[in-house]
């Protein structure tokens, strides 16, 4: 997957660290320094759990994504950083990367492995970027919650506080598991939409009008006119 970044630290970006007091300043200058300007299109973090439970949709993820960076490309361009969590608290982040071959590359080196969910830490990053420059937009993927529901939905509230709106797609049927994504998505005026590897040419089509909006905001999904559009601005409250 080439650099990356443990997200329990201060950065971002694309410099390699682990988690530690010592590191804080270096990954915070770092991420300064890798991290997209402005004027240069939006910025959407993708994220993954990539725990075991996934390993059968992961392709599918991978498939997905270049659908995002066509629509982006309308929209004015985009930059993408990949975010996932797996094994023993492991919770990484890659560098910024515009094109489809680019995040295609960077999702093909992982592999699921088992563990717990970290949720809270991909908020909390997220959290960090936005607060950096304009995050519009957080695409979540995944299919259990074994967090504290109200730390996840405070974290959430931090970060539309900062503008960006969470878009959580739900892999399973796990009522309880929904009802914690749903409120995460309402919390930051996102939207929850399900992930079924039965309808991957419907979540194309959303992912696809999803980075429509973080590369032109309303107006880029008003003048995509798609059905996914439509749909998503049915959900996003002002």
């Amino acid at each position: 997957m080439g650099k990356r970044t443990d997200i329990t630290g201060a950065g971002d970006g694309d410099v390699t660290a682990r988690a530690g007091v010592g590191k804080a300043v270096a990954d915070f200058i770092a991420e300064a320094r890798a991290a997209p300007r402005e004027g240069g299109g939006g910025r959407l973090i993708f994220a993954l759990d990539a725990t075991m439970s996934r390993q059968p949709t992961w392709d599918l993820a991978c498939r997905l994504q270049a659908e995002m960076f066509q629509a982006a490309e309308k929209a004015g361009g985009l930059a993408v950083q990949l975010v996932y969590y797996r094994g023993n608290g492991e919770a990484q982040a890659s560098r910024w990367v515009a094109d489809g071959a680019g995040l295609a590359g960077l999702m093909t080196g992982i592999a699921c492995r088992g563990g717990l969910t970290q949720i809270g830490r991909v908020l909390d990053h997220a959290a960090r970027v936005a607060a950096r420059g304009p995050l519009p937009a957080l695409v979540f993927v995944g299919d259990a919650v074994e967090e504290e529901p109200d730390r996840l939905c405070d974290a959430a509230a931090r970060l539309a506080l900062l503008g960006t709106r969470a878009f959580v797609f739900h892999e399973g049927g796990d009522a309880k598991v929904g009802a914690v994504f749903r409120e995460v998505a309402r919390v930051t005026r996102g939207a929850y939409l399900p992930f079924d590897a039965a309808a991957a040419r419907e979540l194309g089509a959303l992912l696809a009008a999803i980075a429509a909006y973080a590369a032109g905001g309303r107006a880029a999904l008003e003048a995509a006119g798609t059905g996914a559009a439509r749909r998503l601005l049915a959900d996003l409250r002002p």
